[in-house]
């Protein structure tokens, strides 16, 4: 196989090192059957001049370098479990987020138009996405021995995980072609059939998640559908980066709409609209760079580390950030929320005023019906003093 010198391809107990020329290191991942072991640090074997593989100066026997295999166990566990619980905190932090803005959209009822419509059912779908996380993380990920078992049920949580990841981002797309007709194709005209919108947003998920399914259970059926060491997951990553360059260019066509024709023309209108773009101008790219960045991870421990902070913020509080920008800080919202505070604070004020009024009328009314007897004229009190009135208080000084 190799002209010249080279060690013969051998098995050393743990892996098998195939054909090496002399004077070469050859590595490959750790064995992965080993609790302590990390299966993506690096075995190394050396291949010395002679031909000979490499023996350690103590035992005098072949030797391979597994040492780093779980030099950084420990340290990559811990870093493990942070980032474990940065991804349940997240998708906690999104429901709850989500849910306040969808109580607000649906309490507020001057918020009703078609555009606050697609926010809803943006919102449900991350909702579920993050339900859907949850269940898997706390379910699924520290129980190795039902992975083993590999019921169909967990399965069944993976296939409907991908369905609301696409999700996500079609009804993403959703937002972004509604703007688009809204500005650049109807003109600032309000009414479009949404039913379009509804089989987009929930309805073309359903197929690229069904087909990662079918190939998934047929071409790579491992356990629980886990391993992400598999092209297919591009069944369903592949229209997702789709909907997001098409979605990023809708965008852009629309700013430069925004900005030239109507620079001058229906000013304030343009002004409201360009809000609402910029909103999801932002939400695209950020939304969507893992996808773009996931495969170059940096080699470097530090940076890597880094990397890994990030794209788990990225992933993990996509709902934080979507009801952050389209709720939190949408102008319509705050204005609406601005004058509902208002008005609460002017009828708990009137009401307080009310009441103070009442206390105040019935001390008056109290103050004079109390007044003591003595205080009376005493010829106003002669007549009450004769006869049995008489009586009464000759007891009372007799009791005393």
């Amino acid at each position: 196989k190799y002209p010249g010198l080279f060690c013969n391809r051998t098995w050393d107990g743990w892996l098998c090192w195939d054909d090496t020329p002399a004077g070469r290191v050859t590595a490959q991942n750790c064995p992965d059957y080993f609790p302590d072991f990390d299966p993506t640090e690096r075995a190394s074997k050396y291949c010395d001049e002679t031909g000979n593989w490499f023996r350690h100066p103590e035992s005098n026997r072949t030797w391979s370098n597994y040492t780093l295999c779980n030099s950084f166990t420990s340290e990559k566990l811990k870093m493990a479990f942070i980032l474990y619980y940065m991804a349940i905190v997240g998708h906690a932090l999104s429901i709850t987020s989500l849910l306040i803005s969808l109580a607000i959209f649906f309490y507020f009822k001057s918020l009703s138009c078609q555009r606050i419509t697609l926010h809803k059912n943006l919102f449900f779908s991350y909702v579920l996405n993050s339900v859907f996380t949850i269940a898997h993380l706390i379910a699924v990920v520290p129980n190795p021995g039902l992975v083993k078992r590999d019921p169909v049920s967990c399965k069944v949580l993976q296939f409907f995980h991908q369905y609301m990841l696409g999700c996500n981002y079609f009804w993403m797309l959703c937002e972004g072609i509604y703007l688009h007709t809204l500005i650049v194709v109807a003109v600032f005209a309000e009414e479009q059939h949404l039913h379009w919108y509804y089989l987009l947003g929930w309805g073309f998920p359903l197929v690229p998640a069904s087909i990662h399914a079918v190939a998934r259970a047929k071409y790579f059926n491992d356990n629980c559908w886990m391993s992400v060491d598999t092209h297919l997951l591009y069944i369903v990553h592949g229209p997702v980066m789709a909907a997001l360059l098409v979605n990023f260019f809708f965008l852009l066509n629309i700013v430069r709409v925004l900005v030239t024709k109507l620079r001058d023309t229906h000013r304030a209108e343009s002004n409201m609209y360009m809000k609402a773009v910029r909103a999801t101008l932002i939400l695209v790219p950020l939304l969507g760079i893992q996808f773009v960045i996931i495969p170059w991870r940096p080699e470097n421990r530090l940076a890597g580390e880094i990397y890994d902070y990030i794209m788990h913020i990225l992933m993990h509080y996509q709902g934080l950030l979507v009801a952050t920008i389209f709720c939190f800080f949408n102008g319509e919202v705050q204005g609406a929320l601005k004058r509902q505070w208002t008005q609460y604070k002017t009828q708990w004020g009137q009401r307080r005023r009310e009441h103070c009024s009442t206390r105040s009328t019935s001390y008056t009314a109290t103050s004079i019906t109390e007044v003591p007897v003595y205080l009376y004229h005493h010829d106003s009190n002669n007549e009450q003093l004769n006869g049995r009135y008489i009586e009464d208080s000759e007891l009372v000084a007799l009791k005393s």
